[in-house]
């Protein structure tokens, strides 16, 4: 990637970035706007609440201003989004339910062509697009890269992209009927389980920060038997979801990312894919937890911008 290009992701919030040369060329600018270094927070202003149609404008906008202010032009626009997204189009995102059918791609063009600067703009997966970034900035472009993002939902990114619909974090990893807490209502789904809206919704007692914690006491006597036994489904869980990527794609480097990485214990979930993995040429996976951050994925939204621009 020579030229420069626009990157965006839009989650809780929307940020946007220059990038040249597989990094950011200029500080990026978010909505809301946040002082440097502290973390996004949610408010009456974040990106779940906001119609789509706002959405799209302020993408354009802060493209519009941060190309005025670096004088320069683009060769395209990158935009990672949660949900299944194909042809510039959102089919659909669980967690912002206002999504569904949204053509962003196109709404983001035109907003931008009203505003005098017609770009070509991509639209994909935000963790296609975290997976993307990473393999930019750990120069593995050559390499698959899989990524696993936990947070408020939990998101699989492939590099290189490939076509489908990979929401891997709506694999079915229980038969168990109860297991509905995955915020797209089906059954089963690792989402329902590792999911951080799922944990509360399971432990309406315990945020999920108290829930590891108490499971890992050093007192048998102080531990919650309910906090110890979930920390072993959420590990089995995670580790099901990451063997069937294998049964399908094959072994290999899986990163974990995202604010409730935290609670992975990689020596419990290796153990546990050992369990479910075992034809000689599928073993050898390994994990490795990474911190990231929107810089990342804006480079790998440009990334992979630059990759489907003609």
């Amino acid at each position: 990637m020579t030229d420069p290009m626009i990157g965006v992701v839009a989650a809780s919030e929307i940020a946007v970035g220059l990038v040249k040369g597989h990094q950011l060329a200029a500080p990026m600018r978010t909505f809301p706007e946040r002082t440097d270094g502290a973390e996004p927070v949610e408010n009456e202003s974040d990106v779940h609440s906001m119609p789509m149609e706002a959405i799209a404008e302020t993408i354009a906008q802060m493209i519009v201003d941060l190309c005025q202010e670096q004088i320069v032009a683009p060769a395209g626009v990158g935009i990672g989004f949660p949900g299944i997204i194909r042809n510039g189009v959102i089919e659909e995102s669980p967690n912002l339910r206002q999504a569904k059918g949204a053509r962003l791609a196109a709404m983001v063009g035109s907003a931008l062509e009203t505003a005098g600067l017609p770009l070509p703009v991509s639209l994909f997966n935000n963790a296609d697009v975290t997976a993307a970034g990473m393999a930019a900035t750990y120069g593995h472009l050559e390499r698959l890269i899989r990524v696993w993002t936990l947070g408020h939902g939990v998101g699989f990114g492939r590099y290189p992209r490939a076509e489908g619909v990979w929401e891997g974090g709506h694999m079915v990893v229980t038969l168990d009927p109860k297991e509905t807490y995955c915020g797209c209502g089906g059954r089963g789904h690792l989402e329902g389980i590792v999911g951080h809206r799922a944990m509360r919704l399971r432990f309406l007692d315990l945020e999920p920060e108290e829930i590891f914690a108490n499971a890992q006491l050093q007192d048998p006597t102080l531990r919650d038997s309910r906090c110890v036994e979930f920390e072993l489904l959420w590990h089995r869980a995670l580790a099901a979801a990451t063997a069937s990527s294998i049964h399908m794609d094959g072994p290999g480097k899986f990163f974990l990312t995202g604010p409730n990485a935290r609670f992975v214990r990689l020596n419990l979930l290796s153990r546990f894919l050992h369990e479910m993995v075992t034809m000689s040429p599928l073993q050898g996976s390994v994990f490795e937890i990474v911190l990231t951050n929107e810089e990342i994925s804006i480079v790998g939204a440009a990334v992979n911008a630059a990759l489907s621009t003609p």
